[in-house]
């Protein structure tokens, strides 16, 4: 409909246009749609129907159309209300929005409605961004893939029709979502000349969809806006990169928002991380080439259903992951949704088990598993809040995280996360997460795990997307034209599975296996814990991303004195503090101590 629309409007093609009108009449004759569904999307269509094609609408079908926009408004007022959640942006307030400039001047009801749904935005809207959203990202996670280019769309009409500026009301969040977004694919360019997504909780991605052209889109649009942004330029660098959407219907997306005339800059310069603090996330590659090291890391806190309980969860990918996301999205709320899928064993990060504990309902759905992982306390069975104001005032339950330092310094990149609140303080004391990435693919990753009771289990969680093979240095995955080297350092004493086939999703004498397969996902899920029972315990890991073809990597040493751990690999030596989260590094004879604050660069604004 929207590409017809268009043609018709610039080839003045009356056929065409006629022909779209019969389209929209379809869903303006059908029932009013509320609720969870796309209620949006058919009344954005519609409306751009409407706009380009108005000469071929008749006096009936206009006054039908005005009421199926108002009655569709009447019936969703309580639809999609939750700004953290569902997309409350493009499910909802694009199409309304959409439709009301469209009938601007002939239906009465029209500048009303636009008016409530910016008072909405000024004031629930936008804080949910700043707070949720601050850098970029977005807590939801991939959901953001889902409806950002749509709102961006409806921006982008409120602008040029009203001059209202969206983006202002929340600079956090928009002056860094095109950044942010260019990290939040995999390197390398895969099928129909399309990037693969990051998994973020729960999503797609895993398989192609039209989801990758719309981020792409979403991109483009903030890149126009900020053209004269010099980081905004490198995305565009990054975007022209794949300069055409790989769905074909789509093309009319390249037409609208596709502008060659933005300035490119050189994106060997550009840097290599970023921080996006509102939902906690860091990102970070090896270098801009297609064939980079990868790393994402999750610590921030909690705002909505579409989250997992994942605080300290990582990938990385070289090639192909090699680390990944644990289950499948089968259905919202099934068995293995909610005691797998979402669950805190499925991810990269930190289990201690107390046999006593029980979890609430998650998602409506039957919670029987005790993983030993992260607690869901929440008043809510999604773990929901409504907007910004609700999340402050039950801060103490949602606050759960917390990015302690972050620092780039090109040759290595270095994070630490405080990961306490997100479990029971019934059965932990503190579980922080410090991470050096020595490009160009080496991880070092030391943990602190103190638990209440010296006899809960702990276990450090790897998602092996392929199952590994045992060396005597290690375990080592390979997946594709990617390799990962995996060195357990500490404990000393430790006790290492494999649980794959049947038995991977299936813990504690239960089995939890999905509906359906929805893509690449880990076929081993590598426990590694202590034979011996202590309340405090120190996991230490050297884990390296290579090309398949090397056959092996620089042993790595851990020597442990008073209150210091170091790990010697090659000229490298790093020293963790394990009575506080502090550090140190020394490459080539050279010596600084890790950063114990967050250390970003500002991303400068010219002309806006």
């Amino acid at each position: 409909m929207v590409s017809m629309a268009l043609v018709c409007a610039i080839e003045q093609d009356a056929q065409l246009g006629k022909r779209a009108v019969q389209m929209a009449m379809k869903y303006i004759d059908g029932p009013i749609r509320k609720g969870h569904v796309t209620f949006a999307h058919d009344l954005a269509r519609c409306a751009i129907v409407y706009d380009l094609c108005h000469e071929y609408w008749n006096q009936s079908n206009r006054a039908k159309f005005h009421a199926y926009v108002n009655k569709t408004v009447d019936a969703n007022i309580r639809s999609e209300t939750h700004v953290f959640h569902n997309g409350w942006y493009g499910y909802k307030n694009w199409g309304i929005g959409l439709a009301c400039y469209a009938t601007f001047y002939e239906n009465e009801r029209a500048e009303e409605i636009l008016r409530t749904l910016e008072k909405e935005y000024r004031s629930r809207a936008a804080p949910a961004l700043e707070l949720a959203g601050a850098g970029g990202g977005w807590a939801e996670g991939y959901y953001i893939n889902y409806w950002l280019y749509e709102w961006l769309f409806f921006c982008e009409v409120a602008r040029k029709c009203e001059g209202i500026d969206y983006y202002a009301m929340v600079p956090g969040f928009f002056n860094n979502r095109a950044i942010a977004s260019m990290f939040e694919v995999y390197p390398g360019i895969k099928i129909y000349n399309s990037r693969r997504p990051v998994p973020m909780g729960d999503g797609g991605g895993r398989m192609f969809g039209g989801d990758r052209d719309k981020v792409l889109s979403a991109r483009r649009i903030l890149v126009n806006h900020f053209r004269e942004d010099s980081s905004h330029q490198a995305v565009h660098t990054f975007n022209e990169t794949t300069p055409r959407s790989s769905v074909g219907v789509y093309a009319y997306k390249d037409f609208l928002w596709r502008d060659t005339t933005i300035r490119k800059t050189d994106l060997n310069g550009f840097k290599l991380s970023h921080y996006s603090g509102g939902p906690g996330y860091v990102y970070a590659r090896s270098s801009w080439d297609e064939d980079a090291t990868y790393f994402f890391f999750k610590c921030g806190d909690r705002f909505t259903a579409h989250q997992h309980l994942d605080v300290g969860h990582f990938l990385i990918y070289k090639y192909e992951e090699l680390a990944g996301d644990g289950g499948h999205y089968d259905v919202f709320g099934s068995d293995h949704d909610v005691n797998y899928h979402l669950r805190t064993i499925a991810h990269n990060t930190i289990l201690i088990h107390d046999p006593c504990e029980t979890w609430s309902r998650i998602r409506a759905g039957p919670v029987s598993g005790n993983d030993g992982g992260q607690h869901h306390n929440w008043p809510h069975h999604n773990g929901a809040v409504t907007d910004a104001v609700e999340w402050q005032k039950g801060r103490q339950l949602y606050d759960i995280a917390d990015i302690l330092a972050f620092e780039d310094k090109r040759d290595y990149f270095y994070i630490a996360g405080d990961c306490t609140r997100s479990y029971s303080p019934k059965k932990l004391e503190y579980f922080t997460r410090q991470i050096v990435f020595l490009r160009p693919g080496t991880f070092v990753i030391f943990d602190r795990v103190s638990s209440k009771n010296p006899h809960f289990r702990k276990t450090w969680l790897l998602q092996a997307m392929k199952v590994p093979t045992e060396t005597e240095d290690g375990l080592v995955i390979n997946n594709g034209k990617g390799r990962l080297f995996i060195q357990t350092l500490l404990p000393a004493d430790r006790e290492i599975q494999l649980v794959t086939g049947i038995k991977l999703y299936h813990y504690n004498g239960k089995n939890y296996p999905p509906k359906r397969d929805t893509g690449p996902a880990p076929q081993c899920r590598i426990e590694i814990s202590p034979t011996g029972q202590r309340t405090v315990e120190y996991f230490l890991h050297v884990l390296t991303a290579t090309d398949a073809g090397v056959v092996s990597v620089e042993k790595a040493i851990a020597e442990v004195k008073n209150q210091e751990i170091t790990i010697k690999i090659g000229r490298t030596r790093i020293t963790f503090e394990t009575a506080e989260v502090r550090g140190r590094i020394e490459i080539s004879g050279q010596s600084t101590k890790l950063a114990n604050t967050i250390v970003v660069e500002s991303t400068k604004l010219h002309g806006r």
